[in-house]
């Protein structure tokens, strides 16, 4: 006779919602759709100095200057450029509530998913030294798994907002 282990209620359904699918090393990672505010070809990136080696500068958007972080560095991945390697818009809530937007570049983009609480399973432990507070779940998508991310925490908080006052 085989139990069925259950995830604590609320812990997978307070992440199910639509997310837009992106590519990093090709790993799949989710971004909640509410998020996103646009996605754009890569373009011209000016370099802020003294800034970590994530944070790759800030970029003009229509008139707006926005920070701009490199995903696959920030993840410890290969960080190479392809035709498809765009940015995502993000907005980025802060610790004291203030909302700024921000680019992440990734691979490229795959699609929008709408997750059910069933298809999300709590993020595995992996020890005491392994930060996991940036991922929200992991979800099963066509035979996939694909890592939730909880954008307002990928990018450290201070990190934001020494970016923000740069910016």
């Amino acid at each position: 006779m085989s139990t069925i282990l259950q995830a604590p209620a609320g812990a997978t359904t307070q992440s199910a919602g639509k997310y837009l699918t992106v590519s990093l090393e090709n790993e799949s990672y989710g971004i909640a759709v509410l998020k996103v505010r646009e996605i754009i070809r890569m373009q011209k990136i000016t370099p802020v100095p003294q800034m970590p080696e994530f944070v790759r500068g800030v970029l003009n958007l229509r008139g707006r200057v926005i920070p701009v972080v490199d995903l696959r560095v920030k993840f410890g991945l290969k960080a190479e450029f392809a035709d498809r390697t765009c940015i995502v818009v993000v907005q980025v809530k802060l610790p004291t509530g203030q909302l700024v937007q921000m680019g992440l570049i990734v691979d490229s983009v795959e699609e929008v998913v709408n997750l059910s609480g069933s298809e999300i399973e709590p993020t595995p432990d992996f020890g005491a030294r392994i930060d996991t507070g940036y991922i929200l779940g992991m979800a099963k998508v066509k035979g996939q798994v694909k890592t939730l991310l909880d954008i307002d925490r990928v990018v450290a908080p201070e990190t934001v907002e020494h970016i923000a006052q740069s910016a």
